[in-house]
């Protein structure tokens, strides 16, 4: 390209895996220039990990890269096309307001996407500008880094530059662009798209992509294509339950929102439970609860069943029998998710072994708190330090049966009291994300210019199981507006 970089060697290492599939899978673009960038925020860490030259990329040259005002010498920008089921409607969709501009070849053999997000107008915009405001660009940096400090998989954050140019949505916002980083952008509606739009045979290399680059030891069963869908609803089992025990609600778990690697991805109207309901929606526009906490679970499992749908040609030759292993394999999702979340609250209470009522404890146990109004988060903190105090569940009868029957429960553990409390410890985080901090962060950047509260909330994030006196500072819960209310940003 001719407005490739030629600044001083950043450690980029390009590879385009994904271009080498059908065109229909893509188009390549050339990047959308902006007026003025500036670069906000950089990750260090990851850029260590990508065995990139953070100090070279922190500069003017990775200010234009990161912008997309230039591209790093051996960058092939394109937008992908993929489907979806949006509300549990089906549309076509695509990279409306972002690129690939490669993947990067990491010092451990990893091989991750780059891609600028709030870049510009892209053959799939449907009418959009194709760009980003700032803040909901904050906004994915620091829940998709807290996400990976929590140990959710998760896509991750490399930059945010504010483009000089303001974009127009109820009102004119300052714009910005994200540098996400991604084991791939493979989604269900990747193979929605390839079904509707695509050859059997377009559909075949799409799952062999799929295969060869997240899982290879597929190829190794009797149906590699079987053993896809089993690994892909393994990894979602996991991490759903994940989301759960944190209280995370992503807020728009479209089939194009779901990752064939198992990634969290796309943080537009996500946020974290305070007080403990399970139907919580943030989603300003998920009117009918679609996307509740207690409904991410068994959403999953209907994104899967399309996921499983568009697999039916490679299956079988005989689309029946297809059909058949497509259910079968989908029949197995709900257990697997409740083994995976009941082995997580097991953790939360300290217990490692596996008891008959220990899912009756645990709903009981949530049903106080929904019944209290108490604080998800902080309920487990406090069982975890035992400090029964400030909270008007712990004051109540029912919960000193409760609190009676867990200790019960504990004395049919084999490990000794410091196991068990260093357990909790672990997974019970001392920080997540609390909207009213992330709101005053990004209002701080947005409105003042000012992104020190941005960092200063990254630091207390980044080691949320630390349990160190600085991050109780974000333990507490302001009075905040409800109901609180977030946006895609889009």
């Amino acid at each position: 390209m001719d407005n490739q970089s030629n600044h001083v060697d950043a450690g980029w290492r390009f590879d385009h895996s994904y271009a080498r599939l059908p065109e229909k899978f893509f188009t390549l673009m050339e990047p959308n220039p902006v007026q003025e960038p500036k670069q906000m925020l950089f990750n260090d860490a990851l850029a260590h990990e990508l065995g990139l030259n953070a100090e070279a990329l922190k500069g003017s040259s990775g200010t234009a890269i990161f912008a997309g005002n230039e591209m790093p010498r051996g960058a092939m920008p394109l937008a992908q096309a993929y489907a979806g089921h949006q509300f549990g409607n089906f549309t076509m969709l695509g990279d409306g307001r972002a690129m690939l501009i490669g993947e990067q070849l990491t010092p451990k053999d990893e091989r991750v996407d780059i891609q600028l997000k709030g870049s510009g107008r892209t053959p799939y915009s449907r009418g959009g500008d194709g760009r980003a405001a700032l803040g909901p660009m904050l906004r994915e940096y620091i829940i998709s880094e807290a996400m990976h400090a929590l140990r959710i998989p998760t896509t991750r954050s490399l930059a945010v530059v504010t483009t000089g140019e303001g974009i127009m949505r109820e009102t004119v916002l300052p714009g910005a662009i994200l540098t996400r980083v991604a084991k791939s952008h493979l989604r269900v509606g990747t193979f929605e798209f390839a079904i509707n739009w695509g050859t059997d045979e377009d559909l075949q290399k799409l799952a062999d992509y799929a295969i060869e680059r997240h899982y290879p030891e597929a190829n190794d069963a009797d149906n590699c294509y079987l053993a896809l869908l089993e690994k892909v609803i393994e990894r979602q089992a996991s991490l759903i339950a994940k989301w759960q025990l944190v209280g995370f609600i992503h807020g728009v778990m479209n089939t194009d929102n779901m990752t064939i690697s198992g990634e969290t991805i796309d943080y537009g109207p996500c946020a974290f439970m305070d007080t403990y309901h399970p139907a919580t929606v943030f989603s300003s526009i998920d009117r009918r609860g679609r996307y509740a906490y207690q409904n991410q679970p068994p959403i999953g499992g209907w994104n899967l069943a399309r996921f499983a749908e568009s697999l039916i040609p490679i299956l079988h030759d005989d689309e029946a029998e297809a059909i058949r292993i497509a259910q079968d394999a989908i029949s197995n999702y709900p257990q697997l998710y409740e083994n995976h979340w009941l082995s997580g609250m097991r953790k939360k209470l300290g217990l490692l072994n596996e008891e008959t009522n220990d899912e009756s404890l645990i709903n009981q146990l949530l049903d106080l708190m929904e019944k209290y109004e108490a604080d998800y988060t902080n309920t487990f903190l406090a069982l975890t330090f035992n400090q029964l105090c400030d909270a008007k569940i712990f004051e109540t009868d029912e919960f000193k049966h409760w609190h009676d029957a867990w200790q019960e429960r504990i004395t049919l553990e084999t490990q000794s009291e410091e196991d068990r409390y260093q357990l909790m410890k672990k997974h019970n985080p001392a920080i997540i994300p609390r909207n009213y901090y992330v709101e005053k962060a990004i209002e701080a950047a947005v409105e003042q210019e000012d992104f020190s509260v941005v960092k200063q909330l990254l630091d207390a994030l980044a080691d949320p199981y630390a349990h160190t006196s600085a991050q109780h500072a974000f333990a507490t819960v302001p009075d905040f507006e409800e109901p609180y209310q977030t946006f895609c940003g889009t």
